[in-house]
């Protein structure tokens, strides 16, 4: 039986294309900042989606969590029916062992402040579209956009064609956004397709048991010393050379795998199929293939994407129309960046959508915040782009997390909690600041590349580099719950404190580098430093400068 919400409507004042993540949940924060707004989501696939096997992109880190929980209020069915998270865990050298024990650890021993969680997309889709529906959103599901016309003045509708159970209707909206993920229909049409330079792939595929990692040892040492939650709970990373694989327990109590590769390492035609993808496990990481062979049960699915990561000349528009999640621009798995950067362009679309529909002229508006949105995204893609290579390198990889943690935990994560992305004057008081981080960002990048070119990468059997044991990372991960409504003058300090740490930061990563990839960080700005050790807590096997010539070797 359907429900009245189901039927197509003649016209609304927002059509939203696609009702996955990106959509429905900005669907929500616009009836939620406006109850009058009048907002229809058509979405392709029927309602309740299956659990489980339903959409890649189940683990969140602390922007999306902050973003779901507590902008959305979604925090009771998060905490209710999701699996909160024990950080994002990685281990080194884990394909040359047995014993999980002998492998390199990078992750926290204990829980940090924020939280963050996994989600199976399937329930928390279905609990969107049940929202949407409870608040008055017309959510068209089973159906088809067949097109979009977009309005050629500044005050005509737009036409959306929505196809379902064989009726075509025409939908005049004043604004279309376009949430139909890399099949978007906007960026085809305008030709705003770019390529980012970012050349990786992915497999992947969900079993309907749960794979415990902690039965991957018997040693009672690693047990004990990541003690909070269970190790499962965690997204399990196991790091090699071009590659990196996923394991992430859902709600359902089915697990993700995933592979994801840079294809210039890693041929994607040997891994396109779930037997192909197991031999690749097989040799590469083996006692994950067992782990999956032990665990039995069904196959729920095996998909795969080429080239996954894409970039969008405009997102945003001044012409009532825009972009967000995977129609427009997409990252890379690692760091689970997909959902924040869905928080990040909903909360942009929202605030132009309600500015225009209130009578503002928001093109310029509409442009700082394109602005905005692609550095953002630019600095992010640096952590990437070319970067794969040293995946597997215990110190250079290691030391790279710690870098990308405090930058984001210290810039970009800071601005979203602190709810400033949308204060221009704010962005203008500090865009020499935020550039200039954005040019240590790229520059410290490249010398980690270096790094593992140049440096041979030392086995650092059962070694725990502990991110809660950093005075660092943990009060940059607390603050975020300290800096809601803050004022100008009290986030400025802080985001200049971050500032100055981030300079130092570089520089004591640069110390510890080995010499040959010791290249000058023209950005920093040595007397901005600080006396503070930023690396204690950290363990001797990173912290140590290695002199002397040497020569790096591929790592499994």
């Amino acid at each position: 039986m359907t429900s009245a919400h189901d039927a197509i409507p003649v016209e609304t004042d927002v059509a939203i294309l696609g009702g996955g993540l990106a959509g429905l949940t900005l669907a929500l924060q616009l009836k939620q900042s406006d109850a009058d707004v009048r907002v229809t989501v058509v979405e392709r696939n029927r309602h309740p989606v299956p659990k489980a096997a339903h959409k890649v992109g189940e683990s969140t880190v602390e922007i999306a969590a902050d973003y779901f929980s507590n902008v959305l209020g979604l925090a009771d069915h998060i905490e209710r029916d999701q699996l909160r998270k024990y950080g994002l865990r990685f281990f080194f050298h884990a394909g040359r062992h047995d014993d999980l024990a002998q492998a390199a650890e990078l992750g926290a021993a204990h829980l940090l402040t924020v939280p963050s969680y996994q989600l199976d997309r399937g329930i928390f889709e279905n609990h969107l579209g049940e929202r949407a529906r409870e608040l008055g959103i017309e959510f068209i599901d089973g159906a088809r956009v067949a097109g979009t016309e977009l309005a050629d003045d500044g005050d005509a509708p737009q036409h959306v064609q929505v196809q379902r159970d064989g009726e075509t209707r025409i939908i005049e909206s004043r604004w279309v956004v376009d949430a139909m993920s890399r099949a978007s229909q906007l960026r085809r049409k305008l030709e705003l397709v770019e390529d980012n330079g970012h050349h990786c792939s992915s497999v992947w595929f969900r079993i309907d048991r749960r794979i415990d990692i902690d039965d991957w040892s018997e040693d009672a040492d690693w047990q004990a010393r990541c003690s909070d939650l269970p190790r499962w709970l965690s997204t399990n990373h196991l790091m090699g050379s071009g590659y990196w694989v996923w394991l992430i327990p859902l709600a359902s109590g089915s697990t993700s795998v995933g592979i994801v590769f840079d294809n210039a390492l890693h041929d994607f035609d040997s891994l396109k199929t779930f037997d192909g993808a197991m031999a690749w496990l097989a040799e590469h990481q083996p006692r994950c293939h067992r782990a999956i062979r032990e665990a039995g049960g069904e196959l729920q699915d095996f998909r795969f994407l080429r080239h996954f990561s894409h970039g969008s000349r405009a997102v945003f528009s001044g012409q009532r129309w825009a972009m967000t999640g995977e129609a427009g621009v997409f990252l890379d798995p690692f760091y689970s960046p997909g959902s924040d950067f869905i928080a990040i362009s909903n909360t942009y679309v929202t605030d132009l959508i309600l500015r225009e529909m209130a009578g503002e002229n928001i093109a310029r508006r509409a442009r700082l915040y394109e602005r905005c949105y692609f550095s953002f995204y630019e600095s992010s893609l640096a952590l990437y782009r070319g970067q794969y290579p040293l995946f597997g390198h215990f110190r250079a990889m290691s030391a790279k997390t710690v870098w990308d943690y405090a930058y984001y935990w210290g810039v970009l994560a800071l601005l979203f909690f602190a709810r400033r992305l949308t204060d221009m004057t704010f962005f203008a008081h500090h865009g020499d600041e935020l550039d200039r981080l954005r040019r240590i960002n790229v520059e410290i990048q490249a010398m980690f590349r270096q790094w593992a070119e140049v440096e041979t990468d030392r086995e650092a059997a059962g070694v725990l580099v502990d991110q809660s044991a950093s005075p660092l990372l943990v009060r940059l991960n607390r603050e975020l719950t300290e800096v809601a409504g803050e004022s100008d003058e009290a986030l400025t300090r802080r985001l200049r404190r971050n500032a100055d740490m981030l300079h130092a930061l570089a520089l004591q990563l640069q110390a510890i580098a080995p010499a040959g990839a010791r290249a000058e960080l023209g950005a920093v700005e040595a007397a901005r430093g600080t006396e503070e050790n930023l690396l204690a807590g950290l363990p001797r096997a990173l912290t140590e400068c290695r002199e002397g010539a040497e020569t790096a070797v591929s790592s499994g």
